[in-house]
């Protein structure tokens, strides 16, 4: 993601973890800090992770701010950041919007870090966007846009938080619509390959649904 950010100015930063992307970013003049409504000048974290490059670039840098964990994953600071926009990943997305992003199944993957918190501040964000970006597959070919979590899957974002979901086939507005427009959003945004097991799916669950296949009776 950070790559993809080349081309714009001004950024601030907010964020739970810093890595490696943000010093090209800093040094290329994209992340300046200077228009954020506190925290103006530095850019804000908890911890970082990454590379030699990376801590010796932070290490006694006046522009990166570290605090508390507590305070820079309170909802309540991050939305204090107007257009704040939160970017956080999933393991899989069930078709009613739910995000497993800690589990696979019952073998637990990681921890769930910050994304709740993130994606609630961004909601409340003036202008802010809260993100769940992820391939429409794993690297083995398994869908990440499935009917239903598999079983002992951990909840980590509800379907109720969800706003923006981004795959590599589009972009997925989930606030404020009802499961069925929900399936069909998420399952435009699939992989091509997925779209039919998606939508008989769907078609099982809502027994009410367009569809571009055939479906069974």
């Amino acid at each position: 993601v950070l790559k993809s950010l080349t081309g714009h100015k001004d950024l601030g930063i907010h964020t739970e973890m810093c890595s490696d992307g943000i010093v090209d970013l800093f040094e290329s003049g994209v992340i300046t800090n200077r228009y954020k409504r506190i925290h103006p000048n530095k850019a804000v974290t908890g911890f970082a992770l990454g590379t030699r490059r990376l801590y010796d670039y932070i290490d006694d840098n006046p522009a990166i701010q570290f605090l508390d964990i507590d305070y820079v994953n309170d909802p309540h600071v991050i939305r204090r950041n107007n257009r704040m926009v939160a970017i956080n990943s999933a393991i899989e997305i069930d078709l009613t919007g739910q995000v497993c992003s800690d589990s696979i199944g019952t073998y637990q993957y990681s921890g769930v870090g910050g994304q709740m918190d993130f994606m609630r501040g961004a909601a409340l964000s003036e202008g802010g966007k809260p993100i769940i970006a992820l391939p429409s597959r794993t690297a083995k070919g398994v869908p990440r846009l499935v009917p239903f979590l598999k079983p002992g899957a951990g909840v980590v974002t509800t379907r109720a938080h969800m706003h923006y979901v981004v795959t590599e086939y589009g972009i997925a507005y989930l606030f404020g619509k009802n499961l069925r427009q929900r399936a069909r959003a998420l399952i435009e945004i699939a992989h091509p390959d997925d779209r039919e097991m998606l939508e008989q799916a769907c078609f099982e669950r809502f027994k009410v649904f367009e569809s571009r296949y055939a479906l069974p009776v």
